[in-house]
């Protein structure tokens, strides 16, 4: 049993969560803390490498063999083509950085730990059932696309429904309303969570349910939340009652480690196994307009009842069985509630760096592939790879109306530079690209010919093969027409891009050059 935290610390964590970055929190927050750190240790690494200098052309051929052995190396793996030659370039081009870099961040594919975890905690909870009819009424093309996610895990069904939200505020009154009918349990799984407003509430009402004995289960990713939560938070949590258990994921310390690369960006909440919800939304106020961040937040989300929430309930026991509670009887929670056939399809699926396969790209560029009449994308960031690309490009070049939606007003300024240095590739192909004036565009989805896909996976290399994401993809036609009805609305606060006022002189053209350099860091 964990050692309880004392009466000093549970007020101090108190008081930092309530008034939200108190003084006390901006002295001692781990985030500082590990910045100190991290500096520290890079002083010694510039030490360190200012004495090997002092050994001349020794150290100069010891660095450059060593660059060399990574390069061949590099060059016969399997690593994507863009992102092999970057990482080739790098480390030729800086050995002395570069090969530390590629240890901490070129390894996408995760620890052997986490693999092990997650391979026997996948195998302990079983394939999901599967819905024969869900490729009855589909193309050749899409039950081929179909077939290849059942087979990773991710089944089809078609039963249950999908309701789409169009802002945070939204979607959040939905889950509070769910969340006060929970019965038998509640999961939630969250990249952020953060004192305020939308987290006292939930908190309130987790409090009054765990009172009322349904089994709580919360995961939050460490490194997400290490600007809103205080440390040992998670031990917090669980002192607050016996039926809430806590896991924060991928604990933060101050020292250099490529397993902080894979962080859990996904948004889950599952109640009693027959409602979920998941999008862009995570728990902190400025997701439901609470809190002005970068202009207004726009960000959508969706509820899925049927068979297809037992998919997110396993995605959740993933984690819990692989890092909390290996004893787990998960067979409990997975029992499918059905509900009426609709005949629309509901698929679920989640994402990670160690999935043989990006599900996450593999579903986009199908969807853009299979796109005839309209393609429309939200996105916060746009770092596509040759693969995207040239399936988006190809989309526009044979007639598809492909509108891409970025924001206006950005939260990583480096991030949107680059965004913004893919403009001008896309738009000589064809591809209408807008911004999002009113602010920061949070969304993540697409929609084509009466399918959407609607979750938390970006259009950039860090979402699609560093992080553990999840997303939904679906046909219900309801949601699917609120989809595109949202954006096409958006697109009338929009900033229209053209060659013309997206053109960069020679400066800033070189200048992402060496950005796109770093774009498996970003």
């Amino acid at each position: 049993m964990a050692k309880k935290l004392s009466k000093r610390k549970r007020k101090w964590i108190e008081r930092t969560v309530e008034h939200d970055r108190s003084y006390k929190a901006l002295a001692y927050n781990r985030f500082f803390t590990c910045i100190i750190f991290v500096v520290l240790q890079l002083a010694a690494l510039i030490l360190l490498l200012t004495y090997l200098g002092t050994y001349g052309l020794v150290a100069q051929i010891v660095v450059g063999a060593l660059a060399l052995v990574f390069v061949v190396y590099l060059a016969g793996t399997q690593e994507r083509k863009n992102t092999r030659m970057l990482w080739i370039i790098l480390i030729l081009a800086f050995p002395v950085v570069g090969v530390p870099l590629y240890f901490l961040y070129g390894n996408a594919k995760g620890s052997r730990f986490l693999n092990i975890a997650y391979t026997r905690a996948s195998k302990e909870l079983g394939a999901l059932p599967v819905d024969d009819r869900a490729k009855e009424s589909v193309s050749d093309r899409e039950r081929g696309f179909l077939t290849v996610l059942e087979k990773l895990g991710y089944p089809a069904y078609t039963d249950g429904e999908v309701e789409y939200y169009s802002s945070g505020k939204a979607l959040f009154a939905a889950m509070k309303e769910e969340l006060k009918s929970a019965k038998k349990f509640i999961f939630l799984e969250y990249f952020i969570i953060a004192g305020g407003k939308m987290w006292d509430e939930i908190q309130k009402i987790l409090l009054e349910k765990a009172l009322e004995g349904v089994k709580i289960k919360i995961i939050y990713d460490d490194f997400g939340s290490i600007v809103g939560l205080p440390p040992k938070y998670d031990r917090y949590l669980e002192e607050l009652h016996e039926n809430i258990q806590c896991l924060a994921f991928n604990k933060v310390r101050p020292i250099f480690s490529a397993h902080y690369n894979h962080r859990d960006h996904r948004k889950i909440l599952v109640v009693d196994g027959r409602v979920a919800f998941t999008g862009g939304v995570n728990i902190a106020d400025e997701y439901i307009d609470e809190k002005k961040r970068f202009g207004h937040w726009k960000d959508t989300g969706i509820k899925v009842t049927g068979s297809g929430v037992a998919t997110m309930t396993k995605t959740f026991l993933e984690t819990w069985k692989a890092f909390k509670d290996k004893s787990l009887e998960a067979q409990n929670y997975l029992e499918p509630v059905k509900s009426e056939k609709t005949g629309a399809l509901v698929l679920p699926y989640a994402d990670s760096p160690l999935d043989s396969v990006s599900v996450g790209e593999l579903v986009y560029c199908d969807m853009i592939a299979r796109a005839s009449n309209y393609l429309y994308i939200a996105t916060p960031y746009l770092v596509l790879d040759e693969t995207l690309r040239a399936s988006i490009m190809e989309a526009a070049a044979r007639g598809v109306d492909v509108r891409i939606y970025t924001p206006g007003i950005p939260d990583k300024k480096t991030v949107y530079r680059l965004t913004r240095a893919n403009y001008p590739a896309l738009l000589k192909a064809g591809v209408k690209i807008y911004e999002y004036t009113p602010g920061f565009l949070h969304a993540k989805s697409a929609v084509s010919d009466g399918r959407a896909v609607v979750g938390t996976i970006n259009f950039d290399y860090r979402s699609l093969y560093l992080h553990f994401e999840n997303a939904v993809y679906f046909s219900d036609e309801k949601a699917v027409a609120a989809v595109k009805a949202d954006l096409e609305e958006i697109g009338q606060v929009c900033r229209e891009r053209t060659l013309a006022n997206t053109k960069r002189n020679l400066f800033g053209r070189m200048i992402d050059s060496v950005l796109r350099l770093f774009e498996p860091l970003l």
